[in-house]
């Protein structure tokens, strides 16, 4: 019995931990093979051991989101290997600095920018060929309630703003490929789930009372596949709905 990913090809950044190596390990046990992407060698090849025990392969990309020209060798390398790119799982992202805005360095805004938001830009532009050329693209970004809640959170300036940012891409690149395309691009809100990231922003939180990124990767995993339809939404988890985004309130 065929699975319901096999033989399509896809890129999940921040692959290493957390939400991202509960989606690239979801999308590998239904067939896809992933070309799992973050920062550190280690912890990839536990993740490819992962993958392995069950019978798939990964492929192994070591790299800073920062580097931005490795992001344009990624997309190439992407295209000459296997000329197309069937699903890109956008979720590296960090926290920023939690502080008032008049005391934010410099430095950590630009960080904050640099990986939530032109990393992104740089990896659309990056693997849009590829995307195109697969019969059912699929892109999903990782976002947040942060950037569009009515009333916004203190001291989270740079990681709100850039996810506001975050989201804007994506739906800006949805209604781009709309009618050129087969890509289909959707934002994603997983809301609080028992990551590293979550323990910093409420320490005194039960992280067992929280949900797992292991629930929420399948649900990233159906918007990935082939019959995905809905273009320039937003899936949120906790709701388990597809809404669209607000107008001006």
């Amino acid at each position: 019995m065929a699975l319901p990913l096999e033989n399509r090809i896809a890129l999940v950044t921040g692959a290493s931990r957390g939400i991202g190596r509960a989606v690239a390990v979801e999308l590998a046990r239904q067939g896809a093979h992933v070309v799992a992407m973050a920062r550190t060698q280690g912890a990839l090849e536990e993740l490819d051991d992962e993958i392995r025990a069950f019978g798939q392969e990964a492929t192994l990309v070591p790299c800073d989101l920062k580097d931005f020209d490795a992001l344009d060798r990624l997309g190439a390398a992407i295209f000459e290997r296997w000329k197309r790119l069937d699903i890109f799982v956008a979720n590296a992202g960090i926290l920023g600095p939690i502080t008032p805005i008049p005391h934010i360095d410099p430095p950590q805004w630009d960080q904050a920018m640099a990986v939530n938001v032109t990393a992104n830009y740089r990896l659309i532009r990056a693997l849009d060929l590829p995307l195109r050329e697969s019969d059912a693209g699929r892109a999903v970004f990782v976002s947040s309630g942060a950037g569009n809640k009515a009333q916004l959170n203190a001291y989270r300036a740079a990681y709100a703003v850039s996810k506001a940012a975050l989201d804007a891409l994506a739906r800006t690149y949805a209604a781009e490929t709309a009618t050129t395309s087969n890509v289909k691009v959707m934002v994603t809100n997983p809301g609080p789930l028992r990551t590293r990231m979550r323990a910093t922003v409420a320490p005194g939180e039960d992280p067992m009372s929280l949900r797992t990124p292991e629930e929420f990767a399948p649900k990233v995993a159906a918007m990935c596949a082939p019959d995905w339809l809905d273009t320039g939404k937003l899936y949120d988890f906790k709701a388990d709905a597809v809404q669209n985004f607000r107008g001006p309130e």
